[in-house]
């Protein structure tokens, strides 16, 4: 029993080794499996005593059977008369204890503890597959294709080789053709569940993938001083990014381009040269979709919350950039902000302001006393988030506040408070300007935002 026993735990031991299971799982396997080989050859659920010699390489098998006057589940139960035969001494509700040897199971029974062994091996796989990337959804993962099914990409991944990943057809690069054992990198998507267990879905088209190459790429967003707010990507053209500094000295916008565009380069040479607009990202959603229309310069801009309908008015010689290639530029701005966005040049949204406006103008627009705090010449976007919050909006909201009102605030610093009293004592003597323009970078000139040229007609 010894030789034959010890041949079956090396087999388990080789098995266990490379799934990475420690010797209690080894354990708890072979008595499953063990298990269930008895409940083959004895035709039902038995009860046993299972110890496993690891040192030796020994198992001891014992079969526990209760003695009873009729025998009504043999695979439990065993007849007085039966047990009087091995020893005169039983009587009814005792427990005989009956040594078991492997050369006893027979074929099927062994096939049977295999294939218990092999499923809670399959099962503990699913586990661990699960419990590791159900909470790495949008991280980054690294393997090769292994191979390419009617469009779709199977690939195995580098430090998970049991996991089964796909990368879909609708999640890829159409401008990437992969080839057998091409090394591939790709966003983790979401966690499917299937009949044959979890399996990994990865992307290489959502705007997930633009986000984690930026975060390898920006020591601040790994940091979390600076976060990507909104993306909005036509997958191998274009890409344009929110972005957001919790840090006032942090230019989010300069962190993500990096020295001479180093850090947006990297990103668009991982994208086939794919163009990127990143722009600072705002609370204020006129002021927002200003920005997110860059590089187009807009005039001026209307808003209605109910239908959340923004009208942006451009000069003639900016309409073409502010639409963009058949109408990209604009669509994706609309799809940053969750706003929808109607471009009108200056001609006509004369002729049509002529009969009547659509929405009412803004009354930032028409009050340049009571400005919002976002469109405050001077007044960090860290600042004018942390106010915000607090539900303070406008330059009225703050008139009256004291320096030591804002030093209560969180995240507002004695330095912070200073240079808050400084402008409101500004404003209440001088009109502020207009805001600057939104800063942009783009994959033509990173390291300074160009505009492109005007779409033909």
């Amino acid at each position: 029993m010894a030789v034959e026993s010890g041949n079956i735990l090396t087999a388990i031991r080789e098995l266990t080794n490379s799934k990475s299971m420690d010797s209690a799982e080894l354990r708890d396997l072979l008595q499953d499996g063990i298990l269930a080989a008895l409940a083959k050859k004895h035709g039902g659920p038995v009860q046993a005593e299972v110890d496993i010699d690891e040192e030796r390489g020994a198992i001891r098998i014992v079969l526990l059977k209760t003695v009873v006057e009729k025998v009504e589940d043999a695979a439990r139960e065993i007849s007085l008369e039966e047990a009087r035969f091995e020893d005169p001494e039983f009587q009814v509700g005792d427990v005989m204890e009956i040594p078991t040897d492997f050369a006893e199971f027979g074929r099927s029974a062994v096939q049977a503890a295999k294939q218990r062994i092999l499923q809670r091996v399959r099962e503990g796989e699913r586990s661990k597959i699960r419990d590791e990337f159900t909470s790495r959804v949008g991280e980054l993962l690294s393997g090769e294709v292994q191979q390419i099914e009617r469009g779709k990409l199977v690939i195995m991944l580098n430090r998970f080789r049991e996991a089964e990943a796909v990368m879909p057809y609708r999640e890829q690069n159409h401008r990437e053709h992969y080839h057998q054992g091409e090394p591939i990198r790709a966003v983790l998507k979401k966690v499917e569940e299937t009949p044959k267990g979890p399996r990994l879905v990865l992307s290489r088209a959502d705007g997930l993938f633009v986000q984690a190459l930026f975060k390898l790429e920006v020591p601040e967003i790994q940091a979390g001083t600076v976060e990507i707010r909104s993306v909005a990507r036509e997958v191998g053209s274009r890409t344009k990014i929110a972005v957001f500094s919790r840090d006032e000295a942090v230019d989010p916008v300069g962190a993500c381009v990096g020295v001479k565009g180093a850090r947006v380069q990297a990103v668009v040479n991982e994208l086939s040269g794919e163009r990127i607009d990143i722009v600072p990202w705002s609370g204020d959603p006129e002021r927002f979709a200003r920005l997110a229309l860059a590089p187009a310069k807009v005039a001026r801009v209307f808003s209605d919350a109910v239908t959340r309908t923004i009208q942006a008015i451009v000069d003639e010689d900016q309409l073409s950039l502010a639409i963009g290639k058949n109408g990209q530029n604009v669509r994706l701005a609309s799809e940053l902000t969750e706003w929808k966005i109607d471009l009108y040049s200056s001609r006509e949204w004369m002729e049509r302001a002529a009969d009547t406006l659509p929405f009412a103008p803004l009354e930032d627009q028409v009050n340049t006393t009571n400005p919002k705090l976002a469109d405050i010449e001077g007044l960090p976007p860290a600042t004018v988030a942390i106010l915000e919050n607090a539900g303070y909006h406008r330059l009225d909201d703050i008139l009256d506040l004291e320096r030591e009102d804002f030093v209560k605030l969180a995240g507002i610093m004695k330095d912070d408070a200073d240079k808050l009293m400084a402008i409101i004592d500004e404003l209440t003597t001088d009109a502020p300007d207009e805001d600057a323009p939104a800063a942009t970078a783009g994959t033509d000139e990173p390291a300074t935002p160009q505009a492109e040229p005007p779409a033909a007609s």
